[in-house]
């Protein structure tokens, strides 16, 4: 599979991919590594028309999701997919991802952020593990299911469409040797100039309890996340405490500007 150009700077920012716990990650550090210097002029920042997946269409044009041609295909949800999928399915598992954790570790310059003071938002970054949900698609429906997928994620060349092996959770119907499964998810590109390598609990804490971008406060995504998380039966996580240290960090905030 051809793997898309991760940095054409005009296309970059027209939107972050649709909004959408973690073990502890595994790879390099940095404190707010993002440069302002790297962002485009705000006409980069403009829609245009949608697709026939109801979107508005991937710079990145056809998508390139791995798939077996004539098969159905599985996809992983690990943020907003799980309880907000927008494609016809057939089947719906829980299901672990080994090898990847769900992180903050995205620059979002637009919707909850701006260039000059970017927010936050998830990704699927190396090590540990993840849980999430797994979405059959049936032959017929992979066509505009996977545009669909290729669309709202590959915007800006962030993320990359990755094929990667779960274990099902929640097959009671299923024999053991058919608990583990492939499929196709997508995963942040550490080359791409949104990338953030990981911060200090308090930092990531601190600019997601005072960035705001076109869709509201940071911190709103977060515990939006967090709440759709704990309703699913995905508790005590690295993000449900990264929540309770924004809550704590907002309070403050709003007690010191009265």
């Amino acid at each position: 599979m051809r793997r898309p150009a991760a940095r054409h700077r005009s296309a970059a920012l027209q939107r972050e991919a649709a909004e959408p716990e973690s073990q502890k990650a595994i790879g390099p550090t940095a404190e707010l590594c993002y440069q302002p210097s790297m962002i485009a002029d705000d006409a980069a920042l403009s829609d245009p028309p949608p697709s026939d997946t109801g979107l508005p269409p991937s710079p990145f044009g056809t998508h390139q999701i791995p798939h077996r041609s004539g098969e159905p295909v599985w996809v992983f949800g690990y943020g907003s997919l799980m309880w907000n999928p927008g494609f016809r399915f057939v089947d719906r598992r829980d299901a672990t991802l080994y090898g990847y954790h769900r992180r903050f570790c995205v620059y979002s310059f637009r919707y909850r952020g701006t260039p000059e003071a970017p927010g936050l938002v998830l990704g699927l970054d190396r090590g540990g593990s993840c849980r999430g949900v797994a979405f059959k698609i049936a032959p017929e429906d992979k066509p505009l299911a996977l545009q669909y997928l290729w669309d709202r994620e590959m915007v800006n060349g962030v993320y990359r469409p990755t094929e990667v092996r779960l274990r099902i959770t929640s097959a009671p119907d299923w024999n053991h040797e058919h608990s583990v499964i492939d499929a196709s998810t997508f995963v942040v590109d550490r080359d791409h100039q949104q990338y953030c390598p990981e911060l200090s609990p308090d930092t990531a804490a601190t600019l997601i309890a005072t960035r705001r971008g076109q869709n509201g406060p940071n911190a709103d995504y977060l515990l939006n996340t967090v709440a759709h998380l704990t309703a699913a039966g995905i508790t005590n996580t690295a993000l449900h405490r990264l929540a309770a240290r924004v809550t704590a960090i907002s309070t403050e905030l709003d007690t010191h500007s009265d």
